[in-house]
């Protein structure tokens, strides 16, 4: 790889939103908990909040179903849609280890470790869990 300038050459790859190793530890994760591509319905709606044009014009903002259990997952913390399906994946895997094993999921911390700057918004920004059956 070389540069001119401060560009780098056009044959550069582009970089992936999720690393490989990220993506294959969900999967493995999702395998562990009896979660399947195939029990989850995923819809993809318009986002809110900042980002400007380009979020009010994508639908990047996902909505993931587990059928099986009736968890709904919505996620709109990125701008990318497939950051916001890797991270809607794994606040679905947190919830279901939380509701079978009873303890937080590895990644819950996260979301509760930085406390809300503003009054009456979430420290959950972004990211949403609903349940449609229990």
């Amino acid at each position: 790889m070389w540069r001119r300038g401060n560009r780098l050459k056009q044959s550069d790859p582009p970089a992936l939103p999720v690393s490989p190793q990220k993506r294959d530890a969900l999967l493995l994760r999702m395998q562990q908990l009896g979660v399947r591509e195939s029990d989850l319905q995923e819809t993809f709606v318009r986002g809110s909040g900042k980002g400007g044009q380009k979020v009010n014009k994508t639908n990047n903002a996902v909505c993931l179903v587990h059928v099986p259990s009736g968890i709904v997952v919505k996620c709109h913390r990125e701008r990318e849609r497939e950051i916001n399906r890797f991270l809607a994946r794994r606040a679905l895997c947190d919830e279901l280890d939380h509701r079978l094993n009873g303890a937080p999921g590895a990644h819950a911390a996260d979301r509760l470790r930085h406390p809300s700057r503003k009054g009456g918004r979430p420290a959950t920004r972004g990211l949403h869990i609903d349940y449609r059956k229990s």
